[in-house]
Formats: structure tokens, C-alpha cells, sequence
């Protein structure tokens, strides 16, 4: 079991210095929640077991999760700025399975960009506390105008779902890209029957035939999937097979992931982007520029944060801004907004949010490096 950092209480100190309030998070979670909505790599790691009753239990993997389904459960009021501190278990992590993460969810603030530049600036002035002197790079990325170029390219819904979901993964995003840049079999193996209503998008005739056939094999009362919702998913499938985007428009999605500048460069280039190509995502970047100024009214040095178009983090509930903050070449601090979760968890309404955490082993490793260098310098003294 890793050993809680003597510095830990100081963080959640600095945090409700900062208007949050420290909440308790169990340590046994449902399983569900994370296997649903936090993403395959997150998936792939968490330590599954089992109640009594045999309802999918975990460790703790991450605190948003559990921090949004409190907030729910409880029916806390918003605006509502939790910490937290506490360890999470992964499977497969370099550095071990078991690490502390404290953090801050801040949830129901309408003021977006104001509340982005706050989140960002919490963790900043948290590491600096923590690490005097160290330099620290932060680059950030922007879900929302992915999303919006994207859109304006007019490639199918299927299509713009599993890029949004590849957003961050860069190899998986680029085997994407090869497949929209190839013509590729669209008949998915389809009887003479079945191809043309498919291809002519007929769903009430292709539901009309699956139905039959079910019926005729009695295979329908056994069937997991209506007869309607195979045929969706046929039709869907049959027009993600045959999409390509033509040459033109794989260049224009290749050279906007290509965008790599200084933050205070950034809200420039997406606009001459953004009429080079054609495209129409004013209201993204209408956001995107509103949160720019919040940070530079915050302080944040836009020369040294970098805008990375292609940057994204691995958990499938971000929805706009994400960003990481790295010293030594280690990811200290990771977090971005997440305006969908809480109502995919339950809630009622949906609730702006936006959070951060923070990596106490890494924090931990990068404290004894600067410990090594100032010993160095007295010595050389």
C-alpha cells in the first residue's frame, strides 16, 4: 500500500483556501459507472470484484465519478467546489497500482470560461506551491472545437461519434483516417433480399424482414435486440462502411490537428483555419476565446501554455476544454470539463462541470528532484 505524502494535507488546505469544500469518497464503488463512461483505457485497468448479492463492485479508479454521483445522491445544490484526497487503484500503472490523487470538482457554475481559467489556475498555483522554482508546461487541448470541425466536415453521425471517441488516442485516430480515405465493402454480407432496403436506408422494410425471419427460425423470443434495432444498426453499420471523405477534406481534418501554438497564438490560427477551410465553427471558437481571456485575466503566462488541436485525455466524459500540467517531464496535474456526465449519472438537469486532479507520486518524485538539485547547488557553493 503506497504511504499518504507528508505534504497531502497541505493541498487540501490550499484547495478550500480556494472555495471548495472536502468531501469523503468510499473506496468500494459500483463498477458500472466507470465501465460505462470512463473510457477503454480506463476500462482495461480498474480492480473488478463482486457484493454479496453479485452486483459488480471496483476500487476507486478515479474521483469524478464518484464525486458527480454524491453530488446527485445527495441533491446538493449548485454551484457546489469539491476536494478531494484519497488513493485510486489502477492495474498496469508505471509507478504502481495504488497512488494518491487529490483534486477539485467544481460543479454547476454557468460561468464557463470563468470557470475553466479557475480550474486551471487552482492547479497551477497548486504546483507551484509544491514545487517553488520548478518550471511547469501546460498544454491544452479543446474537445468542443473538435467536435465543431467535425460537424462542418458533414460526415455522418456514426462517423463523427467514433472520432469524437478517438479524440486523444492518436493512433487510434489515425487508423480512422485511413479507413475514411478507402473505399471499403459495403454490402456487410447481405442476402439479395436484405442489401437493397439497406442500401435505399428502408428501415420499416428491413425491420419488416428481420421480424419475419426471426419469427419463422423462432429466434425472437431468444433475441437480445429488437428486430427494429438490428435493422438501425445494420443500416448504421452498411453507412459507416461505405463514408470516405474525399481528399480535400482529409487534408483540411489532417492540418487542423496539425495545430500546434502558444495559447495567446491560438484563437489567430483557428480563425485563419477556420477560413482556409471553409468551415463554419464560430460558436466553438467563440468559446474558446472567451476562455483565453479568462486565463490571461487569471494570470496564466499564454506564451508558456500550448494550444495542441490533435490533444486530448483518455476518459470518454470530457466534452470541451482538457488540459495537463507537466514538470520534468512528468504529467503532474490533468483534468477538463465534463458537461454531460452528471446527467448520464442521473441528474435531473444537466450541470456544467469542470475539474482537475492532481498525481501525488508524481509530485512526490518531482519534490526529491529539486530536493537533489538545491543539495548540488549548496554543495558546489
Amino acid at each position: 500500500m503506497s504511504n499518504k505524502p507528508d505534504y497531502a494535507d497541505d493541498i487540501l488546505l490550499l484547495l478550500t483556501e480556494r472555495g471548495a469544500h472536502t468531501t469523503e469518497i468510499p473506496v468500494i464503488q459500483p463498477a458500472d459507472p466507470f465501465l460505462d463512461m470512463a473510457g477503454e483505457d480506463l476500462r482495461r485497468r480498474i480492480f473488478l470484484t463482486e457484493s454479496e448479492t453479485g452486483a459488480s463492485l471496483c476500487l476507486r479508479p478515479e474521483f469524478t465519478i464518484p464525486v458527480c454521483l454524491k453530488h446527485i445522491e445527495t441533491a446538493s445544490g449548485t454551484p457546489q467546489r469539491y476536494a478531494y484526497l484519497g488513493q485510486v487503484f489502477r492495474q498496469h500503472r508505471e509507478g504502481g497500482s495504488e497512488f494518491f490523487q487529490a483534486g477539485v470538482e467544481d460543479l454547476g457554475n454557468d460561468a464557463v470560461a470563468q470557470a475553466d481559467a479557475t480550474a486551471m489556475r487552482d492547479a497551477s498555483d497548486t504546483l507551484k506551491q509544491l514545487l517553488p522554482g520548478s518550471s511547469l508546461q501546460t498544454t491544452l487541448g479543446d474537445q468542443t472545437v473538435f467536435e465543431a470541425v467535425v460537424a462542418a466536415l458533414g460526415l455522418p453521425d456514426g462517423w463523427q461519434k467514433r472520432l469524437i471517441r478517438a479524440f486523444g488516442d492518436a493512433a487510434q485516430l489515425d487508423g480512422m483516417l485511413q479507413n475514411l480515405s478507402q473505399v471499403n465493402s459495403a454490402d456487410c454480407g447481405l442476402d439479395d433480399e436484405a442489401a437493397p432496403l439497406v442500401s435505399t436506408n428502408d428501415l420499416a422494410g428491413l425491420t419488416n424482414l428481420i421480424d419475419s425471419r426471426m419469427q419463422a427460425t423462432g429466434y425472437l423470443t431468444n433475441a437480445s435486440r429488437t428486430p427494429a434495432e438490428i435493422a438501425r444498426r445494420l443500416i448504421q453499420k452498411t453507412q459507416l462502411s461505405s463514408t470516405r471523405l474525399d481528399a480535400k477534406a482529409l487534408d483540411v481534418l489532417k492540418m487542423f490537428l496539425a495545430l500546434d501554438a502558444p495559447l495567446r497564438d491560438a484563437p489567430e490560427a483557428l480563425a485563419a483555419f477556420a477560413r482556409i477551410a471553409g468551415l463554419d465553427i464560430n460558436r466553438a471558437l467563440v468559446g474558446f476565446n472567451a476562455r483565453v481571456d479568462a486565463m490571461e485575466h487569471e494570470g496564466f503566462d499564454l506564451a508558456q501554455t500550448r494550444y495542441r488541436a490533435a490533444f486530448g485525455r483518455p476518459l470518454d466524459y470530457y466534452t470541451g476544454l482538457v488540459f495537463e500540467i507537466s514538470a520534468q517531464g512528468s504529467v503532474l496535474a490533468g483534468g477538463g470539463r465534463f458537461d454531460r456526465l452528471l446527467t448520464l449519472l442521473g441528474a435531473n438537469a444537466p450541470i456544467p462541470a469542470v475539474g482537475f486532479s492532481l498525481w501525488l507520486d508524481r509530485i512526490t518524485h518531482a519534490r526529491a528532484g529539486l530536493a537533489r538539485i538545491a543539495q548540488k547547488g549548496g554543495q558546489s557553493s
